[in-house]
């Protein structure tokens, strides 16, 4: 288990972390969500020990990240951090003789990872000629070929096309179900709800909402109503009890304030026209993001 116990960051009279407190199981993917100057890099780099907490204490399985148990940790940077000059092969042997691995064994790990992803030609070429989606790919191969028990991943997609996408979040499913424990943070709030069991919102350097993403949305309690019909469906916006609505193409989505507003939309629609979709949801994350922090996630 990673463990941040009353961890605070402060920079002169700035604090970036505020008494954040979390608990990620071992073997899971957990999701650390927040806006730009949230606190999450700040937070990932305590973990990794780049920064030095203000204040509480960080633990990876009972004990502290040092510079001699770094090698149990993986980190993708959200900046790019490849040496341009370098191809993708001097690059990768580089950084894995530095985690202390042997050579030939780098190169296997290469070639293997270049292939799930569809980039053995890419072996010799220098990083600078790659695109910026392929140079995420070869830094994600770099933060991972040590096999390390725990991966912090910021911004793991960025850059990457839906292909590619698809193509790292089934690596990172396949790391986890190894057992490997990942931390990472998104803007994409669909890809935190198909990989994270758990999530932290931070907002202003404290969490403001942690725990299952299950339960979150449970507690909730607003649901979601979509409605697609062939008339006009603004007037369902003034029924009680819904929050906000958003016009759409063929139809309307409401947000309400609890689940018996739904029978009164379903009432209201009766007997108007064609109705091809009525349909009660569960909140989404980004509607509880919005909620919880008060701005639309980057």
């Amino acid at each position: 288990m990673l463990t941040i116990n009353n961890v605070k960051k402060r920079f002169g009279s700035f604090t970036a972390v505020n008494d954040l407190n979390l608990n990620i199981p071992t073997g899971e993917i957990f999701g650390l969500l927040g806006a730009n100057g949230a606190g999450k890099t700040t937070t990932f780099r305590m973990i990794l020990g780049l920064l030095t907490p203000s204040h509480g204490d960080i633990a990876w399985k009972d004990k502290e990240i040092t510079y001699e148990t770094s090698n149990l940790v993986g980190y993708l940077p959200e900046e790019r951090g490849l040496y341009p000059k370098l191809t993708v092969r001097e690059q990768l042997i580089y950084l894995g003789q530095l985690r202390g691995m042997n050579r030939s064994f780098i190169q296997e790990q290469t070639l293997n990872w270049l292939k799930r992803f569809n980039a053995e030609e890419y072996l010799n070429k220098k990083v600078e000629s790659l695109s910026k989606g392929n140079q995420q790919k070869i830094q994600f191969i770099a933060a991972v070929l040590h096999k390390p028990e725990l991966l912090i991943l910021d911004e793991p997609f960025s850059g990457l096309d839906p292909v590619n996408v698809e193509l790292l979040k089934g690596a990172v499913l396949e790391l986890k179900n190894q057992g490997t424990t990942i931390v990472f943070s998104s803007h994409r709030m669909e890809h935190v709800e198909e990989l994270c069991e758990h999530l932290c919102i931070m907002h202003k350097g404290e969490s403001v909402e942690q725990g299952k993403l299950r339960e979150i949305k449970r507690s909730f309690g607003k649901k979601n109503v979509s409605v697609r019909a062939d008339f006009d469906l603004s007037y369902l916006s003034a029924i009680p009890g819904v929050v906000k609505h958003r016009l759409t193409a063929d139809g309307i989505t409401l947000q309400i304030e609890r689940e018996e507003v739904a029978a009164e939309l379903f009432q209201a629609i009766q007997s108007k026209g064609f109705v091809r979709k009525f349909e009660l949801e569960e909140p989404s994350l980004n509607d509880i993001f919005i909620e919880k922090v008060g701005v639309v996630h980057e």
